[in-house]
């Protein structure tokens, strides 16, 4: 059963139903465009002139990946989140990653919690795919982070949350003990309604399935400790505001995966019911940021490219799929800026099926008829390229071309099939950065 319930989840993780269609080569004049726009990334302060200048006036910034285990998709998100954070003022990062362990990283990088290093606060990353936070890149950036709050007052420091909708028994054990810390009553009922997911030995595939029985479903229980969280005041003290937000998001966290799961087990989108939570904790953490600094909410996001991207510009539309991209563009509009990550070949850590133990692989190279394919030929090893206001890149990337993804496993017998679908780039990103020989992400040991 549990196997079933993960064929609900989308291929980013996994791979794509059906295959995807040949695609023409890009004709040299298309190559000779990218060419020319192409902003070489070497490594220095100069990188990302042209991303940079795009999104002053943007509130939220989504960073892509085409894979989730490539060590330069990693080390550059946080190169221009740095940047991001230093010279525009963004004032929080949301990752696709569950929020509780997240929150232990959070506290580190705020100066707060009792871990002693990053290595330390990213040991909460347990479930599958552990690596693909708990790697060498994420703590690295983790420390650099804690290094500039700690260069600023509590209420500036820059937070670092978690905005997927997988965490449900952990995210309901932080709650109730921050109420029996700041409200005994309330903590009370919390466990109360939490009794209704017990039975289940932390296995959120066996309350999917149960909730076929309608009896079954904690729906209203977990609706109901959200709602008393939510009626709490905000404590004035930034980090009592902070562990209060903690709370909220965590029951928001147990809400959002009573439904996931639920949805999952009858097979219906619950893709669509990931985004919208993740799309949901955005603006909440937004809004937080705001109260807690005085300033406005800007928040960088780290997600897979099919979360990053805008889904009507992909195959994801005619499934009736909607994503985190499309949510900020129709929520935000140009004050949403989404970059997309590629690459040609090289290294790539991932699992060869879901739950297996992950290791490295020899990365196929992009298929022709791709965008990575065009981007290779356009002979500039790495670069960014602005899309957003060029008329003739846009219109070089107005495709459909195929686009690669891979998520947490790897199929490269079936490399078409499981990895390429159909995409229009020039309305799916704002700007591509790409790399033509990637690296494995480095797993920490445990």
């Amino acid at each position: 059963m549990k196997l079933a319930l993960l064929a609900a989840l989308a291929f980013p993780l996994g791979a794509p139903a059906g295959s995807a269609p040949e695609a023409p080569v890009a004709p040299a004049a298309t190559v000779s465009t990218v060419r020319q726009a192409a902003r070489p990334i070497a490594g220095t302060g100069t990188d990302y002139a042209d991303v940079m200048a795009a999104t002053s006036g943007a509130r939220r910034i989504l960073l892509g990946e085409s894979t989730h285990g490539t060590h330069e998709y990693y080390r550059e998100r946080g190169r221009l989140t740095e940047r991001l954070i230093r010279e525009q003022g963004v004032n929080a990062v949301a990752i696709e990653g569950d929020w509780s362990a997240t929150h232990r990283v959070n506290l580190y990088v705020r100066g707060l919690g009792s871990d002693r290093n990053a290595g330390e606060a990213l040991r909460g990353y347990t479930n599958f795919p552990a690596w693909m936070w708990g790697n060498a890149d994420f703590r690295d950036f983790a420390e650099r982070l804690r290094a500039l709050n700690l260069e600023r007052p509590a209420e500036q420091r820059v937070g670092l949350y978690g905005m997927d909708v997988y965490d449900l028994f952990d995210a309901a054990g932080a709650v109730q003990a921050w109420l029996k810390r700041t409200a005994p009553e309330a903590a009370e009922r919390a466990a109360r309604h939490y009794r209704c997911f017990a039975g289940y030995g932390r296995d959120r595939w066996a309350y999917g399935t149960a909730t076929r029985n309608p009896g079954k479903i904690c729906r209203t229980q977990a609706q109901a400790v959200l709602a008393e969280v939510r009626r709490l005041p905000v404590p004035a003290d930034p980090v009592e505001a902070e562990a209060r937000f903690a709370a909220l998001r965590g029951a928001a966290s147990v809400a959002a995966a009573e439904e996931y799961f639920r949805t999952a087990s009858v097979g219906s989108l619950a893709w669509n019911v990931r985004d919208r939570h993740m799309a949901d904790n955005v603006d909440e953490i937004a809004e937080h940021a705001q109260r807690l600094s005085g300033r406005p909410g800007k928040v960088v996001m780290w997600s897979h490219n099919t979360h990053s991207g805008d889904a009507r510009a992909t195959f994801a539309a005619e499934r009736g799929e909607l994503n985190l991209g499309q949510l900020m563009r129709q929520r935000h509009g140009q004050g949403a800026f989404l970059v997309g990550f590629f690459s040609h070949g090289g290294t790539v850590f991932a699992a060869p099926e879901w739950d297996a133990r992950g290791r490295r692989y020899d990365m196929r190279p992009a298929l022709p008829g791709s965008y990575s394919a065009l981007f290779h030929a356009a002979g500039v090893p790495a670069f960014s390229l602005l899309i957003r206001g060029d008329p003739a890149v846009s219109r070089a990337l107005a495709g459909p071309m195929l686009e690669r993804a891979i998520g947490v496993v790897y199929v490269p017998s079936s490399e078409r099939t499981a990895h390429y679908f159909r995409a229009r780039l020039a309305e799916q990103f704002d700007a591509a950065i790409y790399f033509d020989r990637t690296t494995a992400v480095a797993p920490l040991a445990r």
